[in-house]
């Protein structure tokens, strides 16, 4: 029989050292983590972004990635939306009794990958082992440090009106693939997750030299509530175009088969930047020129109407208020 998690692999004996020793430290080898003491111990300087969050996709695998390339790429990506530089990331594991050991070390080698992708390091971690049906296969937590640039100020708070909104590409594949495999759901063309880590291509667009105000990944509640927040933070108006939001046609039409808005749909590779008018189109063509932003198009602009209000302009011609999203869409998206 296959090998699985069992209770006794949380019991801080002889078989969590052994789970710790043998599938963990050599795949994350470095300095930090290989004395396995309690504490991480390193120096940073400057200015500091701390972020953490907890994963708890269904299913744990997903066409595009897992849930360990999402834990990684979702704390990567909330310390870049600060400016940040990711740095350090911790992983913690609640795993339920019966996992399959092929399953976790499948799940580990994916936040390896990601994590060198990224250019962080996992230098701490936790293992517990919870009895069967007191989880769903695998909960991780993850938490992440990185150095923010002192020349850099990004916040939801900093959107001027006549800035223009960005966003880095097609909106709603990360909630559709998910919910296409939990529910085994076949399209005329796969859906894949567009989960990655984002810091490279934050660097980039710093690196263009145009005023970035404002940056942030949509993930639940999708483009709609992450337009909301900046709209209430800066107490500005915000328009956008239908017609130039990206939206893959099977993504579309796998909404429209299921009743959901791509506006309010969970992503986790795209970005939404707030920037300066005079510097967004070199934003744009420096963004493109990165895998993770070939489609980046403006969407929009900064308004002095209806402040803490997004309205969309329709393909049709007619206006729509973009309320944030009310209840949970797609549960266990992330």
């Amino acid at each position: 029989m296959e090998d699985k998690i069992l209770l006794a692999h949380g019991s801080g004996g002889k078989l969590s050292h052994d789970l710790v020793a043998q599938n963990f430290v050599p795949l994350f080898d470095n300095a930090f983590l290989n004395k396995l003491d309690d504490s991480a111990v390193f120096e940073l300087k400057g200015r500091l972004a701390f972020t953490t969050d907890s994963y708890v996709v269904n299913p744990i695998f997903f066409p595009g990635g897992d849930i360990g390339k999402l834990a990684v790429c979702g704390t990567v990506n909330d310390l870049s939306m600060s400016g940040a530089v990711p740095k350090y990331l911790s992983i913690a594991l609640i795993i339920e009794e019966g996992l399959l050991m092929s399953d976790l070390r499948r799940i580990m080698a994916s936040i390896k990958k990601a994590a060198t992708e990224a250019g962080v390091k996992i230098v701490t971690g936790d293992t517990k082992v919870v009895n069967r049906g007191s989880a769903d296969k695998l909960f991780i937590n993850s938490a992440g440090v990185g150095v923010i640039p002192s020349s850099v100020d990004i916040s939801g708070s900093n959107a001027r009106v006549g800035d223009k909104v960005i966003l880095s590409g097609s909106i709603g594949d990360h909630g559709i693939a998910v919910i296409s495999q939990r529910e085994g759901l076949q399209f005329s063309s796969s859906v894949k997750s567009d989960c990655a880590p984002l810091n490279k291509l934050v660097a980039e667009m710093l690196d263009s030299g145009v005023d970035i105000r404002c940056l942030r990944d949509p993930t639940r509640g999708g483009l709609a509530s992450t337009l909301n927040e900046f709209a209430e933070s800066s107490k500005v108006g915000i328009r956008i175009e239908e017609q130039d939001i990206p939206v893959h046609e099977v993504v579309q039409a796998a909404c429209e088969l299921l009743g959901f808005d791509p506006l309010y749909v969970a992503n986790e590779g795209k970005l939404v930047a707030v920037v300066a008018m005079k510097g967004a189109e070199k934003v744009v063509e420096v963004m493109r020129r990165n895998k993770y932003g070939k489609e980046a198009a403006i969407i929009g602009e900064i308004v002095s109407e209806h402040p803490g209000r997004v309205v969309m302009k329709t393909s049709m011609g007619a206006s729509r208020i973009v309320d944030m999203l009310v209840g949970e869409q797609l549960p266990r998206i992330c």
